[in-house]
């Protein structure tokens, strides 16, 4: 395991020695003395330098590199100058007096007197990185630049500190995605450290100017996945992480913006998790919505997105999740948003499964819509009510459907299951729901418990369609964990299992993975012809639905995915 930050600074200071003097210009203030409490007391020392990044505006301070060594002092620091007029700028060459203490892990100098030198500063380059480092502890304060590529592989920050998260050797992945909870997962959150890195804009606040300077304006809608080359800053500690303060714009190679997916088969399915579909009164009021829109503007931008995303799928039948509990009457949001669907044409075929009330109490609930002129449902709709499915999990919401061809059956029938478990958030979590610390977070029992039940209940044969079934929707569970073992373990097939790279559908603190899930049962995996993500929503900033007028990006914080089968009978 790897030692605290502290610990490993203080055992292992890097050392610096003086810099020539000459004629200077000086300012001085009382000193004022940080304690760290994992430091019994601070030094007062003199270090000579160079300024390698310059950040009073926004940091309150500067960093101090020397070129030499000497035996117990650090060769960088951040200089605290809180308190100090006219910094000095990037490049300078300066000599501070003050009180050398360690502060979160970076060594710190809170300054008693600074002097701006007139001499050259010495002449320092950046140490280049080809490989993330064992420690970033032993470079704290350094002037460090990257030479290999990194991949953006996170901003969900970026818009309110201006952080982006990016990685070594490709995309980092959710550790219960691609490996077993417990032991095997824990390996991977170690390889995600150990590979990931901070890039910030030395602020502790959001951007000015909504973006970080970092980013040139063409690079807003800077993707997910994008790769960074040429990245260059100083090493920080904030905020419980190390991080790279940049001094340098990135240099960037975007990640397209892929097009919709086309999977082979006569009936498609899709599973889209809405992100909070509410549309007030549905009459134009009720704003801002318990969960969704703030605005009716916003609430026109995320039925357009919807629509665009949908309509480009070009699915028979798609579940829904997180759409708002308000009935099926006119005013409602099924409603409204199949009545957009059916606006942007041209068959105007789309319908919603009516089931009178519900599902379920919760303020979302699942939904099912489909085309009338592909599909017919076949006998009333199921739900399973009672259990988790009081207050915890979403009601699931089952229906049996039959392919049409020219209005009338031909092909073999098959079940829609829309799903949607509790989410991870700890909140209330107690008992067996508590965080396990195996990678599944909270509420595991609750949503294992609703796997169960759900796989149980189908074996009932709640639907016409008996044999065939499809369980779609969002498990709040990524691949490797518990709720979805329960269907892979009784012989149910994933078609996304073997996807390479692993396929995601939801970015959660510099992490991809799958929260959005296709269960097969074993008759219908064998009439599976494709199955597709697509990353319309996901990869994409947060800010896009703001910035964008129309179309599918970022319409949600989930990607949708869709799968093709074969049923017609000729």
């Amino acid at each position: 395991m790897r030692r605290p930050p502290h610990a490993r600074l203080l055992s292992g200071l890097l050392v610096c020695a003086w810099i020539a003097i000459g004629p200077v210009t000086s300012y001085a203030a009382p000193p004022v003395v940080f304690v760290d409490a994992h430091v019994a007391a601070p030094r007062t020392v003199t270090l000579g330098g160079r300024v390698t990044g310059a950040f009073a505006d926004s940091l309150g301070g500067w960093f101090l590199q020397t070129d030499e060594s000497e035996r117990d002092l650090p060769p960088a620091v951040f200089v605290d100058a809180r308190g100090h007029e006219d910094a000095p700028a990037a490049g300078a060459h300066v000599r501070v007096a003050g009180a050398l203490t360690n502060v979160d892990g970076l060594p710190t100098l809170q300054p008693s007197r600074i002097e701006v030198l007139t001499t050259p500063a010495p002449r320092l380059s950046p140490l280049v990185l080809t490989s993330p480092p064992d420690d970033w502890a032993a470079l704290a304060g350094r002037w460090v630049r990257i030479d290999a590529p990194l991949t953006l592989t996170g901003q969900h920050d970026r818009a309110r500190r201006g952080t982006l998260i990016a990685s070594f050797d490709g995309r980092l992945y959710s550790p219960t995605e691609i490996a077993r909870p417990g032991r095997d997962a824990a390996m991977v959150q170690a390889a995600n450290a150990l590979n990931r890195v901070l890039l910030d804009d030395g602020r502790d606040a959001a951007p000015d100017a909504g973006l970080p300077w970092y980013l040139p304006a063409h690079a807003r809608a800077l993707r997910t996945g994008s790769v960074l080359t040429g990245v260059e800053g100083i090493v920080d500690h904030r905020e419980g992480a190390w991080r790279l303060q940049l001094t340098a714009p990135l240099q960037a190679q975007p990640a397209p913006r892929p097009p919709a997916p086309m999977v082979e088969g006569d009936v498609r399915l899709a599973a889209f998790n809405l992100e909070n579909l509410f549309n007030g009164d549905g009459r134009g009021g009720g704003f801002p919505t318990p969960r969704g829109a703030r605005t009716p503007a916003e609430l026109v931008r995320q039925i357009d997105g919807l629509v665009a995303t949908i309509s480009a799928l070009d699915v028979d039948v798609a579940a829904l999740m997180e759409l708002e509990n308000d009935g099926y009457d006119a005013y409602s949001s099924i409603a409204q948003l199949v009545d957009a669907l059916n606006a942007a044409g041209p068959a105007r075929d789309w319908r919603f499964v009516d089931t009178g009330t519900g599902p379920g109490t919760n303020p979302v609930r699942v939904g099912l819509i489909y085309r009338n002129t592909r599909v017919r449902p076949e006998g009333a709709p199921a739900m399973l009510e009672g259990g988790p499915f009081v207050e915890l999990s979403r009601v699931p919401l089952a229906q049996a459907f039959v392919p049409l061809r020219d209005g009338r059956a031909d092909g073999a029938d098959f079940s829609v299951v829309a799903v949607h478990l509790k989410s991870k958030g700890c909140r209330d979590a107690a008992g067996a729901d508590t965080d396990g610390g195996d990678g599944q977070a909270c509420w595991k029992a609750t949503r294992t418990e609703s796997a169960q039940r759900l796989r149980d209940w189908l074996a009932t044969a709640p639907t016409p369609a008996a044999e065939r079934i499809a369980v779609v929707g969002d498990f709040n569970a990524y691949a490797m964990e518990d709720p979805v073992r329960v269907f892979i373990d009784a012989g149910w097939r994933d078609p996304f299992a073997r996807a390479e790279p692993p396929a995601h559908s939801f970015v959660f603190d510099g992490q991809a993975g799958r929260l959005d899930h296709v269960m097969l049962s074993p008759a219908l995996a064998t009439r599976l012809a494709g199955a597709a993500k697509w990353h319309s929503n996901a990869d994409e900033p947060v800010d896009t639905r703001e910035r964008e007028a129309s179309g599918p990006w970022r319409s949600s914080d989930h990607d949708p995915l869709v799968i093709g089968l074969r049923l017609r009978a000729h």
